[in-house]
């Protein structure tokens, strides 16, 4: 191997997951180069909840099982299955029911819980090194209940909570309003996650990771990776679809729900899907709010982030090409204005993207079983913002060939 592409390490993707990849081994005194499509921050990420969710919940299960035929059949619930994706659907959907077993249940919740309970910690100090603390808030975050039965369908996760030592504190009647006085005041409970943070603006923070990595020495190129081939004296080649090709003692894999056909390529497909999500972001929202709020029976979030108020969340299954359907989003903010009564839309515009999906919740931070010096990062779902100062830190110690701080046994891309 030339001693150019001794320390080089190539990350495919520069969304939250990959811009953090790319600080963090250029900080540790690689080589990187970061290749993406687009501008850094311009998918998936530009678009997420801006929330740091320590509070990890398994997809799968048997309370989700009694509330999936519900969710499907109805048209403002928070599941949208397009009947025209359904047959593709199943593979992926039997591997979700598979995981919600009681007797796998309760590792992936260990396993979902051992980077959340370090989630906090990593993202502050990767803020720090870029020097963007200011980008995190100090406030928690709300979930809500509008009716007593509501919360006590939720009574399982909270207990969950307590099982891992996450701190909560549930309110009622008059403390939800001291609390946030925009919230309507026919809300039942309400529970107050105290370290559950959000960030400012998560576009920008994904422009600072990048540029901090390419401030200490990283580079960036504007491609679409087309293939992965390893050469005889151990070296990486990734060939992008305009014919260049970059050399390479590593490869990070972190290109959201695209690392699937790359890993196809690879000999090694993984179960990964497109949760389709909608949010509108709302500049003029008639209100102000000091904490961000879940409604976890309707599945979606209202933050105050990027200078406005943003509404988002839910499930679209439709696969990656199909157009989106923005009746949804609006489902949504029809949502929020049930509970925050004062909410106004005025210079209001609507988005989609596509969150990386396992049927396990939990994501492939892994080496490569086909291709030695391949790694993989993907498949994070909703909390990719939460886990990408985390799992910067674990593929760090898999490049250096480090002893990782978690076990990253559940999070092998060949346990499927």
């Amino acid at each position: 191997m030339a001693d150019e592409t001794k320390k080089r390490v190539v990350v495919v993707g520069a969304g939250v997951i990959g811009a953090s990849i790319a600080f963090e081994l250029q900080r540790r005194g690689r080589e990187v180069t970061l290749i993406d499509k687009g501008e850094p921050g311009r998918g998936t990420s530009f678009g997420n909840m801006a929330s740091i969710a320590l509070d990890f919940a398994a997809g799968s299960g048997p309370s989700t099982w009694k509330k999936i035929p519900g969710w499907l059949l109805d048209p403002e619930g928070p599941v949208w299955l397009r009947p025209s994706y359904a047959a593709k659907m199943l593979p992926w959907f039997l591997r979700f029911l598979a995981a919600g077993r009681p007797s796998r249940l309760r590792e992936i919740e260990d396993a979902g819980m051992s980077l959340s309970l370090r989630a906090l910690a990593d993202f502050r100090e990767m803020l720090q090194a870029i020097g963007a603390s200011e980008l995190l808030t100090e406030e928690g975050c709300l979930a809500i209940y509008e009716t007593e039965a509501e919360f006590t369908a939720d009574r399982g996760h909270l207990a969950m909570m307590q099982r891992y030592g996450l701190e909560f504190e549930v309110l009622s009647n008059g403390a939800i309003q001291y609390h946030e006085p925009a919230l309507s005041p026919a809300i039942a409970k309400a529970v107050l996650l105290p370290d559950n943070k959000s960030v400012r603006d998560p576009y920008k923070l994904v422009v600072k990771l990048a540029d901090a990595a390419l401030a200490a020495g990283a580079t960036f190129v504007s491609g679409t990776v087309r293939n992965i081939e390893r050469k005889g004296d151990g070296s990486v080649v990734v060939l992008l679809d305009n014919g260049s090709r970059v050399e390479a003692a590593s490869v990070v894999l972190a290109a959201g729900v695209h690392t699937r056909s790359l890993a196809a390529k690879l000999g090694e497909p993984i179960p990964l899907e497109t949760e389709r999500g909608y949010h509108t972001q709302i500049m003029k929202p008639g209100i102000s709010m000091r904490y961000s709020v879940i409604w976890p029976h309707r599945a979606f979030m209202v933050t105050p982030t990027a200078g406005g108020i943003r509404v988002g969340g839910n499930v679209e299954l439709a696969g990656l090409d199909a157009a989106p359907d923005f009746r949804r989003p609006r489902v949504l903010v029809r949502h929020a204005q049930r509970v925050l009564p004062g909410l106004k839309v005025e210079e209001a515009t609507e988005w989609m993207g596509h969150r990386p999906a396992l049927p396990d919740t939990i994501p492939i931070i892994s080496p490569s079983s086909k291709m030695p010096g391949v790694f993989y990062a993907t498949g994070h779902g909703h909390l990719g913002l939460t886990y990408a100062a985390t799992t910067a830190r674990l593929i760090g110690d898999m490049v250096s060939r480090a002893k990782p701080s978690v076990d990253m046994t559940p999070f092998r891309i060949d346990r499927y």
